[in-house]
């Protein structure tokens, strides 16, 4: 069974545009609320499906923080220049790591954390 991070934004259009933007993902589906709010989008990078939705303050969601994500790539300085292009704020340039990876990491608008190498965890 496939494992979907789920992330929630305050501004989640703003989200969507520089998820697609700075590092490639496209929308799959955007479920809109009756007032026009994001209230459940999939956007898919390769096989893999980031979730991602309003920022509530009640509700099994409330008050989260900035959470992490790590997306195997090919080629992950192209993806780095992608990133750059877009304006993504680099926290860690593109890196070659003790096991083997080579990896870059970037904060999105709201605070998480994405990171983008050549790891690739197997079960």
């Amino acid at each position: 069974m496939p494992l979907n991070p789920a992330l929630t934004y305050r501004d989640p259009r703003a989200a969507l545009d520089f998820l697609q933007a700075a590092f490639g993902f496209e929308p799959v589906r955007v479920h809109e609320g009756d007032d026009g709010s994001v209230v459940h989008a999939e956007l898919r990078f390769g096989d893999g499906l980031v979730l991602l939705g309003t920022a509530r303050d009640s509700g099994l969601m409330a008050g989260l923080g900035p959470g992490a994500v790590y997306v195997s790539v090919q080629d992950p300085d192209a993806h780095h220049a992608r990133a750059v292009e877009a304006g993504a704020e680099i926290v860690l340039p593109p890196t070659d790591q003790d096991y083997g990876s080579r990896e870059y990491a970037a904060r999105d608008p709201e605070g998480n954390l994405w990171s983008f190498g050549t790891y690739v965890a197997t079960a």
